[in-house]
């Protein structure tokens, strides 16, 4: 939900949970900053149903790294790019050890395509499905920077390292505010995986795909490769006071906060003689909130 609303001069404004862009029509500019590049991270599941032949009359395996051969040579040159797997290194029965089974088969840094090709064909169908666990990595595999965050998971299976839910791991990615998106791809899915990874996609404002040819998903992870070397304006963390008196001040720019339930945000902009505020409010909630959760008021 997106709110608009023109606000009085000598502004103290009171929002939640939020996204907001400032602008003065008037004359000012807001500063312009030179974003670091753009990070992916491909998360691969290697887990042992990759060995099913029914993509294309070929294993899903085959059919991932095919797709990955033709992406890794399509690559943006700005864009950072790492691979991370799940499923890939423990054969046994043990579920505590399975659940551990993610690594980071080639780091997020500027891409070699022949090395990372390499690394790519050496996988081959093993274990287990810790889909939380390797997203919780992968987070930190594309920690730093102020360049766009992007995280796309390949699976064809659900995870199976419950408790721990990956659709309330994402959520947690997301409410530490970093930016980073889940892009999701289902390997020829049912409906409960397509449920799991639709969830993850949007608690992070990502998309799900669901896939069930070779070319498909060679074209969708390229899309969303390219996507992450967009240009972005990356919001600015800011922390909203308990009060208006001890609200900080925000200029021309975009801003990012986040409250908790019943918590509200103030925030101080400076009006000019002959300016007028316009400020954008984005709102969003991981979770059902009370109807006067986010609200927006001057004086």
């Amino acid at each position: 939900m997106i709110t608009r609303q023109r606000l009085a001069v000598g502004l103290c404004a009171l929002l939640a949970a939020l996204t907001a862009g400032f602008a003065f029509p008037a004359g000012a500019v807001a500063d312009e900053t030179t974003a670091d590049a753009p990070k992916v991270d491909l998360v691969l599941d290697v887990s042992g149903s990759m060995r099913a032949r029914d993509i294309d009359g070929g294993s899903r395996m085959a059919a991932a790294k095919q797709a990955f051969n033709e992406v890794l040579d399509a690559t943006p040159e700005e864009v950072r790019l790492g691979i991370r797997t799940l499923g890939a290194n423990y054969p046994g029965d043990d579920r505590k050890t399975g659940c551990k089974d993610t690594a980071q088969l080639y780091p997020v840094s500027t891409l070699d395509r022949t090395e990372a090709k390499t690394a790519v064909a050496t996988l081959s169908p093993t274990g287990w499905t810790p889909i939380g666990p390797a997203l919780l990595k992968a987070a930190d595999d594309l920690d730093g920077g102020t360049g766009s965050h992007r995280i796309v998971l390949i699976t064809d299976g659900e995870d199976t390292c419950a408790p721990l839910d990956p659709c309330e791991v994402a959520r947690e990615i997301a409410a530490k505010g970093v930016g980073l998106t889940i892009d999701t791809l289902g390997l020829v899915p049912n409906s409960k995986l397509s449920k799991q990874l639709s969830c993850i996609a949007e608690a992070t404002g990502g998309t799900y795909t669901s896939v069930e040819h070779k070319e498909d998903l060679t074209d969708k992870v390229n899309q969303l490769v390219d996507r992450a070397a967009d240009k972005v304006v990356t919001p600015v963390a800011v922390d909203g006071a308990a009060d208006c008196a001890k609200a900080p001040t925000l200029k021309s720019g975009l801003f990012t906060d986040r409250a908790e339930f019943a918590q509200h945000r103030w925030y101080r902009v400076d009006v000019k003689p002959g300016q007028e505020l316009r400020a954008s409010v984005s709102l969003s909630a991981d979770r059902q909130v009370n109807p006067d959760y986010g609200c927006c008021c001057g004086r």
